[in-house]
Formats: C-alpha cells, sequence, structure tokens
C-alpha cells in the first residue's frame, strides 16, 4: 500500500507541512526549554565572568591563570565535560547549565577584560582628577568603554550556548536538541530538519537582539561615526 500523494509524512520527506501542524506543542515546549538553557546558562556565566575579568585586570599575576584555566575547560569535548560533570548533577538540566557556563566563561572573561584592558589610561588618569573613586571609575568610565568587546564576547558566547544546548540530548535536557536525537534514531527527516533550522533561527534572533542592545546601551559609539 502507497502512501497518499499529499501525506508527506508517510513519505517521510524533509520539508513537510503536516509536521508542523501536528507538533507544534511538542516544537513549543523544545524551543522553551531551548531558550531557558540558554539564558540560564550565559546568565550565570556573565555573573561569574564579570569579577573574573576585573581579577585578572587589577591584580596582573591573575591574568594568567584565569585566562589559562578558563582556556582549558573550552577545549574540553562536550561529551567528556558531561561526564565530569554527571558524579554531581546527574541526568538533571543542571547537568547542561553548568557545562554552558564553563564554556561560555573562556569567550565572556577574555572579552571582558580585552575591553578593560583597551580604555586608555589617560581617561582613568582625568577621572581620577575629577574625584571619582575606584567604585565609581568601574562604574561610570571603565564597564562603559569596555562595553563593545564584552557585549562581542557575549553574543559569540550566546550563538555558542544555542548550538551546545542540543548536546543535552544525550541526557534528555537539550531542547530541540531531543527531537534531532530522536529524529536521527528513527530517521525522522521533517523533524531532524524542522528542529535543527529552529536551532538556527534563535541564534541568528539571539545574536541580532543582543546587537540591538549593544546599540542602545552605546549611544556615544552611534555619535562618533560620520
Amino acid at each position: 500500500m502507497t502512501a497518499a500523494p499529499h501525506d508527506c509524512l508517510a513519505r517521510n520527506e524533509w520539508i513537510c507541512g503536516t509536521y508542523l501542524s501536528t507538533r507544534r506543542h511538542i516544537l513549543a515546549d523544545a524551543v522553551v526549554q531551548h531558550l531557558q538553557l540558554t539564558a540560564v546558562s550565559v546568565g550565570i556565566a556573565v555573573v561569574i565572568a564579570v569579577p573574573l575579568a576585573l581579577a585578572a585586570r587589577h591584580r596582573r599575576w591573575a591574568a594568567g591563570p584565569v585566562l589559562g584555566v578558563t582556556t582549558v575547560l573550552y577545549t574540553i569535548p562536550s561529551l567528556a565535560m558531561f561526564s565530569l560533570l554527571l558524579p554531581v548533577y546527574g541526568l538533571s538540566a543542571s547537568l547542561v547549565v553548568a557545562g554552558l557556563v564553563l564554556y561560555s566563561l573562556t569567550l565572556l572573561v577574555r572579552n571582558i577584560l580585552a575591553g578593560l584592558r583597551a580604555v586608555p589610561e589617560e581617561t582613568r588618569q582625568a577621572a581620577r582628577g575629577m574625584g571619582y573613586g575606584p567604585l565609581r571609575l568601574l562604574l561610570a568610565v571603565e564597564l562603559p568603554l569596555a562595553l563593545p568587546a564584552a557585549m562581542a564576547g557575549l553574543r559569540i558566547a550566546t550563538v555558542s550556548a544555542v548550538s551546545l544546548v542540543t548536546i543535552g540530548a544525550i541526557v534528555g535536557h537539550g531542547g530541540l536538541g531531543n527531537l534531532i536525537y530522536a529524529g536521527m534514531n528513527t530517521f525522522f527527516k521533517a523533524q531532524v530538519l524542522t528542529a535543527s533550522v529552529l536551532c538556527v533561527v534563535i541564534a541568528v534572533l539571539a545574536d541580532l537582539l543582543l546587537l540591538g542592545v549593544q546599540w542602545l546601551i552605546t549611544p556615544w559609539r552611534r555619535r562618533q561615526r560620520p
């Protein structure tokens, strides 16, 4: 018995509108989980990366160890990373979040530190001459000037996290990766393609959103353009 000509699911086609209409709730749940894992992971990584970068900036001896450790963490294969974290977090979403946090640290720390180091020393001296203390200097001068480099790191870390979340499918917490993994096991073409395309769309939209945020919070860069 042959499949109906209009039944793209039965024919197992890559592009299938019926799949989208019949699995929209499954897709929506996967997208929500994907976004949650990405946002939580990158958010925690930012909270950790900022003080690490500040420590490396103000204490020269700390720069080497901080950059060295975060770089080593980034070189660990994702499957090995999850295996190392498994005894601590078990088969949970926390395992995926912890792994993504560690991977994001390298990109964030390096870019935040690069931005802080790029602040001209004469700018710092001028601020001190105006009575700025260390905290005010950091918040009002150094961090704002370091924002472009920091945001570049955040954008790369976010896009990378969107991709790496799919690896969480091996422990059942991979967002769209769960659908990709299941679809590959059953050779369900429409599911694999749809979930993969949604990952790309999320990554592109997240990058554009962060680019827009950077544009809004750095008005002085817009004024510098001819």
